[in-house]
C-alpha cells in the first residue's frame, strides 16, 4: 500500500495480532477499519468511535484513501475544543490517516475506549519508537 503522503510504499507493523501500516519516509500512520474492530473489540465499537469524529472544515489538503483513492474527510477526534486534533478519514470507512505527530496526539487525549486497550497497544508500537521509527 503507498503512502498517501509521499506516495512510497508503507511497511506493515504487527503488534498482538493488529496491523498497521507506517511510512518510513513522513512517518504517517494507516490504521484500516478491521483494525480498529480488533483493537476495539466489536464492530459496534468502532462504529460508535468513527461516528464521534466531528466533520472538519479547513484549509489542509485532504488526502487521498490508500484503499480507494477517493479523498478523505478531515474530521476532529476529541471532546474538549482547544484539545482536539484534526486527522483524516476514509469517507467509506476503510480507515484512518495519522500524519507525523497525531497518532501521539490522539491517544494523549485518552477517548478511544474505556479499558485504554487503544491508547496501550499503539503506545507500545508508536510512542516508544517515536524518538527511533522503525527502519
Amino acid at each position: 500500500m503507498d503512502c498517501p503522503v509521499c506516495k512510497n510504499a508503507m511497511i506493515v507493523l504487527e503488534l498482538d495480532e493488529v496491523e498497521v501500516d507506517y511510512c518510513t519516509e513522513c512517518e504517517g500512520i494507516w490504521l484500516d477499519a478491521g483494525e480498529l474492530e480488533l483493537l476495539l473489540g466489536d464492530a459496534a465499537r468502532s462504529e460508535a468511535l468513527l461516528k464521534s469524529f466531528q466533520s472538519a472544515n479547513t484549509p489542509e489538503k485532504k488526502r487521498k484513501c490508500p484503499i480507494c483513492l477517493k479523498k478523505m474527510d478531515k474530521v476532529l477526534v476529541g471532546e474538549i475544543e482547544d484539545r482536539r486534533e484534526l486527522i483524516d478519514r476514509c469517507g467509506r470507512n476503510h480507515g484512518l490517516w495519522f500524519d507525523r505527530g497525531e497518532l501521539q496526539n490522539v491517544l494523549k487525549l485518552g477517548n478511544f475506549d474505556s479499558e485504554g486497550r487503544v491508547q496501550t497497544l499503539l503506545g507500545d508500537l508508536f510512542c516508544a519508537e517515536s524518538e527511533n521509527p522503525p527502519q
